[in-house]
């Protein structure tokens, strides 16, 4: 099929021809006919890369009157990149028309946009927050709007914009189109579904939540202590990879970066710390590959569109399931190939057949490569480097001759060798002494759900080398896991690695820490506040039978003793604990999904620390919000070492750690 066979005007398949558009996705293929209709309520189901932006955008600047000095139709996107890469495309789809876009979000002078909206928008496309202000100052008027598109939904919703979602269509006309797009399907986006639509065609590329097929997932099992180690040799094997590093705390985003950049890999941090100067600095590099690698939270990271990166590295697994589809779903866009590679660690197999089960996708068990292997490749990358490099005969000739003189005694296999190891030593000198960082995954955690079931309650014995402590907060506080581990991280300075098993009850809580980390913790997480709250900690004994009790004694909390037994169902949870899994938590406590079982309580908690109890606090403060600056826990991080340019950088050392080799080749040009 052509795009001419779907129905659009004239001056659409100009401007089509002019951007060398050729042929329909699937999705557009399906959704432009329908949506080029008068009542065309829609729910589009696709992974990102599939083409969804042409698939609202072509039918909407299609169906705007030109000239329309009032919004008639509304784009709402979850994050300020998502917003301008929209505006950006609907401009181009629109170029032989007469439709005046305008972009709003956050993070930016807002009475500019006021002034923007003044002279005459034909179409806003706008972020959640943003977009509220402008409501709530009377600067924009919805009265006229037909088409509300809702791109991204199910990102947009767990980042806890369901209350804005819901006021702003509120605001809109009764009868109007309501496009909704989305990766995935969980509760909350079928509500909005069926809240605002009425009878809406779906249409689903593939099953719902189901994996992009161009995308290899490959899991890494490894100990906790060498997850930089690996990602490392990651890297190495790959050396011309253009990719995203996910992490689940800014701390640990600013420490992986920093790292890297030490260790000569031109690699910076994106998390919600960050100025809007700063991210959209990095961003700008990032987006013209004069960044190789960018290190990236969840949410500071969401909505990016950008094509050809070639690997997306888990280097935690996320709370949810959808936030790990989305983050796969940065790679293998626009029909190319692409891998998500994930470490976890020895007990951690049973989340990946989650994963598995819901994305309807299959991992591979992958080998983190050895010194042999990364050598090899590097080599081989340098020797391509000469061959492919460009002589010049003019400039290099008058040095010749001392050049040739001073390589008379030496065979040519003799300079050959000479050439190489001037680079390739520090390979060499690197790798030889470093073993092999693949583990062995705990045969219970390989029997995935049904083993789930039966793993520790929170009365079993703490686990050998931590320490277990009593928190005074609960998820009554607006406590969670993710939430749990940034407040500990931010106040010692731990990576999550450090921190084992989290359970969270009604107004108390419990963590396992490494032994060595006990006093630091004691020191350092007392006293700290949570939302308003004072937290109090203190170190907890493991009984025989599985009873945990405080050291300092302590009195019933929810009806319950903490001398005996913790019996199942305490606080109306089940058997297992009610704060989720260990390490970090993979639970969502109200939403669709968990890693962590099938319970769900009154409220919910998703990604990090994203809490919804009716209302309830979000990453961050509400009015920090459309991925402007966005505080996601862990402390700031100055950053790493900034270096402009090529990926390689020259230099030797690093101090405090031996020798350590650059990752050397040719530069990582800028492809058109």
């Amino acid at each position: 099929m052509t795009f001419e066979e779907l129905g659009l005007k004239s001056e659409v398949l100009k401007s089509l021809k002019e951007l060398g558009f050729e042929a329909p996705t699937p999705i557009q293929e399906k959704a432009i006919p329908y949506l080029l209709g008068k009542d065309s309520d829609f729910v589009g189901l696709a992974q990102t890369g599939t083409g969804k932006t042409a698939a609202f955008g072509l039918p909407l600047v299609n169906n705007i009157e030109n000239h329309a000095k009032t919004p008639q139709g509304l784009v709402i996107c979850p994050t300020r990149e998502l917003c301008l890469q929209i505006a950006k495309d609907l401009e181009s789809y629109s170029t032989n028309l007469k439709v005046n876009i305008v972009a709003v979000y956050g993070g930016t002078d807002i009475r500019k946009q006021m002034t923007d909206i003044k002279r005459g928008a034909s179409v806003i496309v706008a972020t959640p927050g943003r977009l509220m202000d402008l409501i709530n100052r009377r600067a924009i008027s919805l009265a006229d709007v037909e088409y509300v598109i809702l791109d991204e939904a199910d990102e947009m919703l767990n980042m806890g914009f369901k209350e804005d979602i819901d006021a702003i269509l509120d605001t809109t006309p009764e009868k109007k189109n309501v496009w909704l797009f989305s990766a995935t399907m969980p509760a909350e986006v079928a509500r909005i579904a069926k809240t605002y639509m009425n009878d809406p065609m779906e249409v689903a590329i593939g099953h719902k939540n189901q994996s992009n097929e161009n995308i290899d997932h490959i899991y890494y099992v490894v100990k906790e202590k060498d997850r930089y180690a690996a990602v490392k040799r990651l890297i190495d094997f790959n050396p011309e990879i253009y990719g995203l590093i996910f992490c689940r705390t800014r701390q640990e985003t600013g420490s992986v970066a920093e790292k890297l950049a030490k260790e000569g890999y031109n690699a910076e941090p994106l998390h919600g710390d960050l100025s809007q100067v700063q991210r959209d600095r990095v961003m700008d590099r990032f987006r013209k590959k004069d960044l190789q690698i960018l290190v990236a939270t969840d949410v500071a990271a969401r909505g990016l569109d950008i094509d050809n990166i070639t690997h997306v590295i888990n280097y935690n697994l996320p709370d949810d399931i959808e936030n790990y589809t989305h983050r796969s779903g940065r790679t293998a866009r626009a029909g190319k190939k692409g891998e998500s590679l994930v470490l976890i660690n020895t007990r951690e197999n049973g989340k990946i057949r989650a994963i598995e089960k819901q994305m309807r996708t299959t991992f591979t068990l992958g080998t983190v490569p050895n010194a042999e292997e990364i050598c090899e490749i590097q080599l081989l990358k340098l020797i391509n480097k000469v061959i492919d490099a460009d002589i010049r005969e003019k400039e290099i000739q008058k040095f010749m001759p001392t050049i040739m003189a001073k390589f008379e005694d030496l065979s040519k296999e003799e300079v050959i060798k000479h050439f190489v190891s001037t680079e390739f030593n520090r390979f060499i000198e690197y790798y030889e002494r470093a073993g092999d960082l693949n583990a062995t995954a705990s045969k219970s955690e390989d029997n995935g759900s049904e083993d789930r079931g039966r793993r520790r309650d929170r009365g079993d014995e703490t686990e050998t080398g931590k320490t277990r402590f009593f928190v005074s907060i609960g998820r009554r506080d607006g406590l969670n896991p993710g939430g749990l581990l940034r407040l500990i991280c931010d106040a010692t300075g731990l990576t999550s690695g450090n921190v084992g098993r989290i359970d969270i009850m009604t107004s108390y809580s419990f963590f396992e820490a490494d032994n060595e980390f006990a006093d630091n913790i004691l020191k350092k997480v007392n006293g700290a506040e949570y939302e308003g709250n004072q937290v109090s900690i203190e170190v907890t004994k493991s009984k025989p039978g599985g009873g945990s009790q405080r050291s300092g004694g302590g009195g019933r909390r929810d009806g319950g003793s903490f001398g005996g037994k913790f019996q199942g169902n305490r606080d109306g949870g089940a058997r297992r604990s009610e704060g989720g899994s260990r390490d970090g938590g993979f639970r969502k406590e109200g939403g669709q999904s968990s890693f962590g079982g099938n319970r769900r309580d009154s409220g919910s908690s998703s990604g990090s620390g994203n809490r919804r109890d009716g209302g309830g606090s979000s990453y961050a403060d509400r009015s920090r919000r459309d991925g402007d600056q966005r505080s996601e826990g862990g402390s700031r991080s100055e950053g790493a070492p900034r270096r402009e340019g090529g990926f390689n950088r020259e230099g030797g050392s690093n101090s405090g750690g031996g020798s350590r080799p650059r990752s050397f080749g040719k530069p990582f040009n800028k492809k058109s």
